[in-house]
């Protein structure tokens, strides 16, 4: 026994460590796969974004080609270099005019190409390290432009070493193509609108070059590392004006899904690690129109970090929860041993009786008839006290019974919104929707939560007690309700109307019940329209005379005299056999008294029946 006892504590402190740390490792790898999935997102919605912003800049100026295809000097001077007789003022005014389309575009150039790739006519025609008569046949631009009509090209400048985007169009008649006319653009401006961007923003090419990135550092530098034929091919088209693409160092760790990757910078002064070991979320998508590639890498360390606290939170918390659980069955174990105490001198005391009543049987018999009169008086005694026992269980009974009644009738609707949650649930497993499920989840145990508080509500309701009052937007209370109730309305088809205040009306009150109350009118205004073709449901929420007033108003039929007669009167109901037992109102109308607020009903002038609620502005309770 005492060495049973002698392991006790270190064994028990071992299983603490375990499941504390088994508690928190799973809390790590919870948050840890959901702050991904966050994060993911998020640059999904950067990609579309800078997408977008990118496409936009290029799209400005696609169309310059085609304007100077239809200017008349251009085509004569690609004409003219044909071997048609040129006008000799001819290239002076189409340098003029392509400078000062330049000047007005805010390109970098525009320039002209004979069929043999010699710059005929440019808008820098006048700087001293002009285009003119330079020979650009061996830029891809012009090779594509001839053969297909169209070239588009990023590349470095051999002349004076700018990068830019270059536009290009062959000019000519049908299929004879005498020229190209090309117009290079600065993403200069768009990469520098990128720079307060949350995270690291880069455009690959075709050959896995960085053309642009909010990273200084990373620009020119290539994705993958190349090989000695692309290397050459470079060489020849001086695409980089034979400038060092170093190898930019990503390592892709693990694939999260089509063009997501954990991804990792392994050159050394290259990237700032932002902690988790300078792991990246690298999320890349294909650029409509062009070659190139875009990607997001969005930093994986605030999510590190977020996931450990939960983790050591989580660690402790369950740690916590076992120390009590051990303190517990310690003070249980106490209680144990004080009624084994308390049995044994219970058991000495009856010992004790017996003695006495055996010394005492030997009483004279003059004293026989005041024995029987006490027992008869003890057993009136019990007999009347059985009855008003009796009578207590009754009563008992009764309420038991209308909480029960009041219960099924106000536990059906949350009662189908957790079946239905559960059954969306499982279709969203199988379809793999794990994030769908977990809000569905929530929403279940949000659902139970409130049918706990719905049985507090009738409870109260019974024994005319007032629950706690604080400051509730009808607002949020109101979307709650419609959120709670979202399947039924969908089914129905039902069209709903909200009119609410530009400043957000503020009530006070108990928030749990009046949200049931809400729930009761919306239900009811449901079942009002169950024939109605196109039903309706109009919610407004707004201040009147210092009160929040909301109202509740269906299409439906409206309410029959006698109904507004015994709106409020329990197990009062116009609803068919099994379908209610008139509880509802009368529950709910108990509430709102309890917040020191009025329910009515009445028959809208224009049909229907409309439900107003009115409940003390939380500003007048000083409140604000």
């Amino acid at each position: 026994m005492a060495v049973s006892l002698s392991l006790r504590k270190p064994l028990l402190f071992l299983l603490w460590l375990g499941l504390s740390g088994l508690g928190g490792g799973l809390a790590y790898l919870l948050s840890l796969h959901l702050g991904t999935q966050e994060l993911q997102a998020t640059g999904l919605s950067r990609l579309e974004q800078y997408d977008a912003n990118l496409q936009r800049e290029i799209d400005k100026y696609a169309f310059l080609p085609q304007v100077l295809e239809l200017q008349g000097d251009v085509r004569a001077l690609v004409r003219g270099a044909a071997g048609q007789q040129p006008d000799p003022d001819l290239i002076p005014r189409v340098n003029a005019y392509l400078q000062q389309l330049n000047r007005r575009a805010q390109t970098l150039v525009i320039y002209v190409l004979d069929g043999n790739g010699l710059v005929r006519a440019a808008s820098n025609w006048s700087a001293p390290d002009s285009y003119m008569g330079e020979d650009l046949s061996f830029r891809p631009y012009f090779r594509d432009a001839m053969s297909s009509g169209s070239g588009r090209f990023f590349g470095i400048g051999t002349t004076r070493g700018e990068p830019g985007y270059y536009l290009a169009s062959a000019l000519g008649q049908g299929a004879q193509r005498l020229g190209v006319v090309v117009v290079k653009l600065s993403l200069d401006q768009l990469e520098q609108s990128w720079f307060n961007a949350e995270a690291p923003v880069i455009v690959a090419d075709e050959n896995g070059v960085v053309i642009l990135s909010t990273e200084a550092g990373w620009k020119f530098a290539t994705l993958r590392p190349l090989d000695q034929a692309r290397r050459a091919m470079l060489e020849r088209t001086q695409q980089y004006n034979r400038r060092a693409l170093r190898p930019l160092g990503v390592e892709f760790l693990r694939s999260l899904g089509p063009g997501a990757h954990v991804a990792r910078i392994k050159a050394e002064g290259q990237v700032l690690a932002e902690g988790a070991g300078g792991r990246y979320l690298a999320q890349s998508q294909a650029l409509a129109g062009t070659p190139w590639t875009l990607t997001v890498m969005s930093s994986l360390a605030q999510v590190h970090q977020l996931a450990q606290s939960r983790a050591v939170a989580v660690g402790a918390g369950i740690g916590f929860l076992l120390v009590l659980a051990l303190m517990l069955d310690e003070r249980r174990r106490r209680l144990r041993e004080q009624l084994s105490a308390r049995a044994a001198l219970q058991k000495a005391h009856d010992e004790l009786e017996v003695k006495v009543q055996q010394r005492t049987a030997d009483l004279s018999a003059s004293n026989q008839a005041l024995q029987d009169e006490i027992v008869e008086r003890r057993r009136a005694e019990a007999t009347l006290r059985a009855a008003q026992d009796e009578l207590v269980q009754a009563g008992k009974l009764a309420a038991i019974g209308q909480l029960a009644t009041g219960v099924a009738h106000e536990l059906n609707q949350p009662l189908t919104a957790l079946r239905t949650l559960a059954g969306n649930s499982q279709r969203f497993l199988e379809r793999g929707d794990t994030a769908t499920t977990y809000l569905n989840l929530q929403r279940m145990g949000d659902v139970a939560e409130r049918m706990g508080r719905i049985t507090g509500q009738l409870r109260n309701f019974a024994r005319k007690s007032s629950g706690s009052l604080e400051a509730v937007s009808l607002v949020r209370a109101m979307d709650n309700v419609l959120s709670l109730l979202e399947l039924r309305i969908a089914r129905r088809q039902v069209r709903v109307v909200r009119q609410v205040d530009a400043v957000e009306p503020v009530a006070w009150c108990d928030r749990n019940r009046i949200e049931q109350v809400l729930v009761n009118l919306v239900s009811n205004a449901l079942d009002a329209m169950q024939d109605v073709e196109h039903p309706v449901l109009e919610l407004a929420c707004g201040v009147t005379d210092g009160m929040v007033e909301l109202s509740v108003r269906d299409h439906g039929p409206g309410l029959a005299p006698e109904a507004l007669n015994h709106l409020f009167q329990p197990f009062f109901t116009t609803k068919e056999e099994g379908r209610g037992l008139g509880l509802g109102l009368a529950l709910s109308a108990s509430i709102v008294r309890e917040c020191a607020g009025t329910l009515t009903g009445r028959n809208h002038p224009q049909g229907g029946a409309v439900f107003t609620l009115r409940l003390t502005l939380a500003s007048t309770c000083g409140i604000s």
